[in-house]
């Protein structure tokens, strides 16, 4: 049998990151992690090849000749993109399979897909070989049960073409013990987070290691402090003994704030060679903040909160929404003044979307205030929920936010206030050959050609004399930054 995974293209959004990838060469910032280990599951003695279509920009007739079945797997963001691949399957007369987020909540809106192995393959995938095999596979296969992932294979990372990449990604656990209103990741991986045995994280550390890998690495858990015991206990301090051995692998992730709370836990992710975390920040505002259940959030002080992560040696990536139906129209100068308080240097706001399966969905549904599918890109400036605030207020609010954060002023700024707080890492980093590119291709497209070059020399020149160990951290923030503008700037367009 001869299969063909295929990886949708991200269209460009905030979480794409193609424009910042120019900058160091690299054509996707993370491989399909999922369809890596569908791949180790399916039976050794099958012929596979990977097609990713954020690193090959076609997807050729040879491949298709030369398959028998394609695997598809996507999020909702690579809707578009699923459907032409699927469409182009079908006309070639190659079986489609398809699974992931996508086909989860929408399986019924792709006739053009032949067979659907949904939620986790561990469980659906081997009853679907089962029924192939013996001739008469059906068409949907779901299960409302979880998985135990310490029976989950390695990823067959050998699939992939690596340098392409910016990141590597690894899985550490599933599910989160929290129960926001908005998010479909308890209905899709349940409460009680499960979670791989310490060797098993190492022995794919090693595997990546052995194949050459020496850049990030990102754990992919929606909340990676969902057992914070374990993981204090078991996982961190073997990933400091084997970051002991002259690794220097600089590792992110994401976790709910109150991370904030554990100075011991912080301590060891950084000593871990954590560097960077995404926390779900979402509102600065206490009534919705109880809206949408996210008790975890409420009470806090959530910008000293996040000094103290900073401090801790994580930068933090944060999660904002504004949509809620509690929000007033002074939501959007809070959201501006939040972010640029906080120091938040990557700040990624979104209008509210419901997703299939989440309480909020189903909340709307009794409303008849669900307006069609959700893009899956949270920076579009879309929604598919009829809001309270007035659309035009809502929208032109939003635009008000990504105009605002992402100019040149005000984001160099808040990657000053963040380096002020910020400690260096404890693990140290190799300086790459696409580091030294980057920086100065940064110096050509950000110094003299960009608009904003006078806050690029003003911040870097701060930077080289008040925190010279971050000059590389600085750039980086900075390229990041014309990224999210670029596509601030796109969407904004889009919307007039």
């Amino acid at each position: 049998m001869n299969v063909l995974l295929i990886y949708p293209e991200f269209p460009n959004t905030f979480w794409s990151f193609k424009h910042a990838l120019k900058f160091i060469r690299k054509r996707a910032l993370s491989p399909p992690l999922g369809l890596v280990t569908v791949a180790a599951l399916l039976p050794k003695t099958w012929n596979k090849r990977l097609v990713d279509l954020n690193v090959t920009p076609h997807l050729k007739e040879q491949d298709l000749a030369w398959a028998d079945m394609v695997f598809l797997g996507a999020m909702i963001v690579q809707r578009s993109s699923a459907h032409a691949v699927a469409q182009r399957c079908r006309a070639a007369g190659v079986p489609v399979v398809a699974g992931g987020p996508l086909f989860i909540a929408e399986h019924q809106e792709f006739p053009e897909v032949d067979h659907f192995v949904l939620n986790e393959a561990e469980l659906t995938l081997p009853p679907f070989l089962r029924d192939l095999e013996a001739g008469h596979p059906q068409r949907v296969y779901s299960t409302a049960e979880f998985a135990d992932i310490e029976q989950t294979p390695a990823p067959q990372w050998e699939l992939l073409d690596l340098k392409q990449y910016s990141d590597m990604s690894i899985q550490y656990s599933r599910g989160c013990p929290f129960n926001c209103e908005f998010c479909n990741v308890t209905a899709l991986f349940g409460h009680q987070p499960r979670t791989k045995n310490a060797p098993q994280v190492i022995a794919e550390l090693d595997s990546l290691y052995a194949l050459g890998w020496r850049g990030g690495i990102f754990f992919v858990d929606d909340n990676f402090i969902g057992n914070k015991a374990l993981l204090k206990r078991d996982l961190l301090p073997v990933l400091i003994e084997w970051q002991g051995k002259g690794r220097g692998v600089a590792f992110n992730t994401q976790a709910s704030v109150n991370l904030a709370d554990d100075p011991e836990l912080m301590r060891l992710m950084a000593d871990a060679g954590f560097n960077m975390v995404f926390v779900g920040i979402e509102t600065p505002d206490e009534n919705c903040l109880r809206e949408c259940n996210k008790k975890q959030n409420t009470g806090r002080d959530l910008v000293a909160d996040v000094k103290k992560i900073q401090r801790a040696g994580l930068q933090v990536q944060g999660g904002f929404i504004v949509g809620f139906d509690s929000d007033t129209p002074s939501i959007f100068r809070r959201q501006i003044e939040f972010i640029q308080k906080s120091g938040i240097a990557t700040a990624m706001v979104g209008m509210l979307q419901a997703w299939p399966g989440t309480r909020l969905f189903e909340r709307l549904r009794r409303e008849n205030r669900i307006a069609g599918f959700g893009s899956g890109d949270n920076v579009d400036g879309s929604t598919n929920i009829v809001p309270r605030m007035p659309p035009k207020t809502l929208q032109e609010g939003y635009q008000r936010i990504l105009k605002h954060i992402y100019s040149p002023e005000n984001h160099y700024q808040r990657v000053k206030t963040f380096l002020l707080e910020y400690r260096a890492p404890t693990v140290k980093t190799p300086m790459s050959a696409s580091r030294v590119v980057a920086f100065a291709y940064s110096m050509l497209r950000l110094g003299i050609i960009g608009s904003g070059r006078w806050h690029y020399w003003k911040l870097l020149t701060w930077t080289i004399f008040r925190r010279p160990r971050q000059v590389p951290l600085a750039v980086t923030l900075m390229v990041c930054g014309y990224h999210f503008r670029r596509v601030a700037e796109m969407n904004m367009l889009a919307r007039r």
